[in-house]
């Protein structure tokens, strides 16, 4: 009798829409920018330095927040669009089996989205405009737990836009970038919304951006053109990436080496399978390819530490590769029973949140496999010693 799929774990869980978009929270920039209304103070009510009540006590070490976007699309397939706020347990390494918050967005997907870095609220593309949604900060009272809700703020550039197929923040947060399935590139800034890049025919349609982490350049990847590196203050196209045979681009992030310099990694499938592509940011010349996996990527991230990046497959496998020897750190087969849609690091670096068309998102943790590599070369050296051993004794040089 065959055996079936494995239960599972807690670190996985499915919610009943499917997946698109996937993000962590950052919580403790999320409480500073929604302080709540109280009213006047006892005198023997602790204070701050400043005078003001202290923050919600909701714990970030040991509880992380997500955020996932998703559904069935416009018409009458029965499956709802949503946003969805989960909440994840570190120490039980555990999701929430039901979402904390689920907003309901009518007939309009949310297909893609950015979370503010620092906590205002996330951005979600809708299938003709952009729409803002914020966090809803709890009462300073005992197990009080983030909130999301729709926002009354309508943002007025980004109305009537069409679908956008890739939406970011710079590190800051005072930057944001889209591309359009029009082809439509646009940076603005942020929260004033002032245009500084706009540039209509720059793809047939976008597939990918991301800023550097020195906010200078955005890196664009879309259909009908090539990989372009733009230079952000002055609006221009600095540099054009070119690929070799039969490459294919499909995502592309900036990240750090161990040494603190900046780097740029791009995907590309080839016949053969999905590879990483590495660039120099001062040159763009290409450093070195790897490649990774045998079947195509569907989703890519880089951890905020530049340590680890993280691939998502069709086939729903999901790897966490080191970056200082591009080898795979962690592989997790058929982390879902459909294609990758979305992967993010947390904030510090510690797990990898991914998210499937199978309506499940899944956590991984990362972990410390630092000693793995000298552990591996003792093994060796000791079986090369017993064998040098052997052939002494075999040519009578020792007994």
């Amino acid at each position: 009798m065959a055996r079936g799929r494995d239960p599972d774990p807690p670190c996985c869980q499915k919610y009943g829409v499917p997946l698109y978009g996937a993000a962590w929270v950052p919580v403790k920039e999320a409480l500073k920018q929604n302080p709540k209304e109280e009213p006047e103070q006892d005198s023997d009510k602790v204070t701050t330095d400043e005078g003001s009540s202290p923050p919600p006590s909701v714990d970030t070490t040991s509880k992380g927040y997500l955020v996932c976007a998703g559904g069935g699309g416009e018409g009458h397939s029965g499956i709802p669009n949503a946003l969805l706020l989960l909440d994840f347990d570190f120490a039980s390494n555990s999701l929430s089996q039901i979402p904390v918050t689920k907003l309901n967005t009518g007939d309009d997907l949310p297909y893609r989205m950015a979370v503010h870095p620092g906590g205002e609220g996330v951005i979600c593309s809708l299938p003709k405009s952009c729409r803002w949604f914020e966090w809803d900060a709890p009462e300073c009272t005992e197990g009080s737990r983030l909130g999301l809700k729709s926002s009354e703020k309508v943002i007025t550039q980004l109305e009537g836009i069409g679908q956008q197929l890739a939406v970011t923040f710079n590190r800051e947060g005072s930057l944001i970038a889209m591309g359009g399935e029009d082809g439509y590139l646009r940076v603005f800034k942020w929260p004033s919304m002032e245009a500084i890049l706009d540039k209509a025919d720059a793809y047939a349609a976008v597939k990918d951006l991301g800023f550097s982490l020195d906010e200078k350049f955005l890196v664009s990847l879309g259909n009908g053109g090539p990989c372009r590196v733009w230079d952000v203050k002055s609006a221009t196209a600095l540099a054009t990436l070119p690929k070799e045979n039969d490459e294919v681009f499909g995502f592309c992030r900036f990240s750090q080496t161990t040494d603190n310099n900046q780097i740029l990694y791009i995907t590309a499938m080839r016949g053969q399978g999905g590879s990483v592509v590495s660039w120099n940011t001062d040159s763009w010349k290409r450093i070195s390819s790897k490649q990774i996996v045998r079947d195509p990527i569907s989703a890519f991230n880089v951890s905020a530490d530049g340590k680890f990046l993280a691939i998502g497959t069709i086939q729903g496998d999901t790897f966490i590769i080191n970056s200082a020897n591009m080898r795979i750190h962690t592989v997790v087969r058929k982390a879902h029973l459909g294609l990758v849609t979305a992967l993010m690091f947390s904030q510090d670096s510690r797990a990898l949140v991914s998210a499937s068309m199978d309506a499940s998102a899944r956590v991984t943790l990362i972990e410390d496999k630092k000693y793995e590599g000298s552990s591996s070369l003792a093994i060796v050296f000791v079986v090369l010693l017993a064998i040098l051993v052997y052939l002494l004794k075999s040519r009578g040089v020792i007994r």
